[in-house]
């Protein structure tokens, strides 16, 4: 048995699903890894290697992916499959064996977790609180007979900690300066695998007959390979290479090049100075706590100068400016969200807007809309408006979208639909079909934001919108710098 010491995972972020002892005869260790796809800062990696070898028996990682949930597509397929073979060649080199695993058809990985859970003394996977994957878990569940535990490491701050929901930023921002500094010590290990010699599992010799694992040509997201699968291929990746290694490589030049500038400048489109590092945030090729701790590295940051209040002010890190403006977007906005999806069910429903919010849309709701379009003639880039057009061709053809323009977007979607709850709908479809860092627990409160959700009624009150914040392309023309985006992405 290896002696290799790891570190014990805080325990707000253990949810045990299966709470039986891990099995006596089990041959290895599951590692069924859905969220958080990759080796490095990984809370649920670290907890699998732990039982691995306080058991004395090989780890089994099972990266699969699935062919038949909404949206599947080439771009995010190709995005998630650059991922499995950055983390293919990381766990062979660490002699882990590793099952990348793609479905060819709807269905036809069922059973596998099944399978590998059958001869596992304990199986763990990770937590998320979104899309189809809670209810993948809970059925999962019923399948796995051992020890099974699901690990949150979607953020900074352990998902239970924030036991209700939180109605706007500056609430969470107060409880985030209460809370949160007794958990940055709680970091997972930078890499779990280090010193593993364990082996690699002895696994059932038909295992491969029934589920065959993905080839090179599969991994690299080819358009050949891609071709066979039943997704939608309409969708075609995107320029932006997915993985642990991409994330890295983008996580460096965002600090080297963009940093600085992202406190006065990341709102203007020309100005090319967001972080890039959603879409890996999302797919879990990079987690929060790599990027926290190299932006601590970076500006020589220690805990001790975090500011004792509660006032739900930004700013409070300690940090420098530029930093301070980057983290409120890294842990408040984004943990928002998670707080939201976690806490609740109905997150993509129009009835869980605020009551302030769906009554002023619904006094307006029969208000005269100068145009009208259809959800097609939106994907199409088929509007008026040169502004709105252009950051849809970004989104389309690029799988991502300057961050200022978003909300316009989305504004600009609520006053052209025939009704707020098909606008919603319309936001909810074109955001998770084309983002890369779409069908996450940010991407339903982003929409649900434009619909009234963190925010407050706004004077004077306009038709369409009511007492909802309005924008303006107009507006947002005079206000930004972006002739160069516009001569990029506003001409078909």
């Amino acid at each position: 048995m290896s002696t290799h010491p790891t570190a014990p995972l805080p325990e707000e972020r253990v949810r045990v699903l299966r709470d039986v002892p891990p099995a006596a005869k089990g041959r290895h260790v599951l590692y069924w890894m859905t969220a958080q796809r990759r080796r490095r800062a990984n809370f649920a990696l670290q907890r699998a290697v732990g039982l691995a070898r306080e058991l004395g028996v090989p780890l089994v990682v099972l990266e699969a992916l699935r062919c038949g949930y909404r949206w599947a597509s080439d771009r995010l397929h190709a995005f998630v499959l650059q991922g499995m073979a950055d983390n293919r060649a990381d766990f062979a080199a660490a002699g882990v064996t590793y099952l990348p695993y793609v479905e060819p058809e709807p269905g036809a990985g069922k059973g596998l977790l099944a399978a590998l859970a059958e001869h596992a003394a304990a199986v763990v996977t990770d937590e998320f609180p979104c899309f189809f994957l809670p209810r993948m878990l809970e059925a999962a569940t019923a399948q796995v007979s051992v020890r099974f535990e699901a690990i949150d490491g979607n953020g900074l701050l352990p998902l239970r900690v924030g036991d209700k929901v939180f109605g706007r930023a500056f609430d969470f921002r107060r409880f985030l300066q209460k809370s949160l500094p007794a958990h940055l010590g709680d970091f997972p290990v930078g890499d779990p695998l280090r010193g593993y010699d364990l082996g690699e599992a002895k696994l059932p010799r038909d295992l491969g007959k029934r589920w065959s694992l993905a080839d090179d040509a599969l991994l690299e997201g080819t358009a050949a390979a891609l071709a066979d699968l039943p997704i939608d291929h309409d969708v075609a990746p995107a320029g932006l290479r997915g993985g642990p290694v991409a994330a890295g490589k983008v996580l460096r030049a965002f600090f080297a090049e963009r940093l600085q500038r992202y406190g006065e400048e990341r709102s203007h489109p020309d100005a090319d100075c967001a972080s890039g590092l959603s879409p890996y945030l999302h797919f879990g090729h990079l987690s929060v706590h790599q990027v926290f701790a190299g932006l601590a590295k970076q500006e020589g940051w220690t805990r001790d100068r975090i500011k004792k209040t509660t006032s739900g002010q930004r700013g409070w890190m300690g940090m420098s400016d530029t930093a301070e403006s980057f983290l409120d977007e890294l842990i408040t906005w984004r943990e928002l969200g998670y707080n939201y999806t976690w806490q609740r069910d109905d997150y993509e429903d129009f009835d869980s807007l605020p009551e302030w919010a769906r009554r002023t849309m619904a006094a307006h709701a029969d208000d005269v809309r100068e145009h009208v379009y259809t959800r097609e003639q939106f994907a199409a880039a088929a509007t008026h408006d040169e502004v709105w057009n252009a950051a849809q061709r970004q989104l389309r053809e690029t799988g991502v979208m300057q961050n200022y323009l978003r909300m316009l977007w989305g504004k600009k979607v609520l006053e052209w639909s025939r009704t707020p709850q098909e606008a919603m709908a319309t936001l909810i479809d074109l955001n998770n079909r084309y983002a890369l860092d779409g069908r996450n627990p940010n991407s339903y409160t982003g929409i649900s934001w434009v619909l009234g959700r963190y925010d407050r009624p706004w004077a004077p009150e306009r038709p369409v919108y009511g007492v909802l914040r309005y924008m303006s392309s107009a507006n947002t023309v005079k206000k930004l710098k972006m002739k160069g985006y516009l001569a990029q992405w506003g001409s078909a």
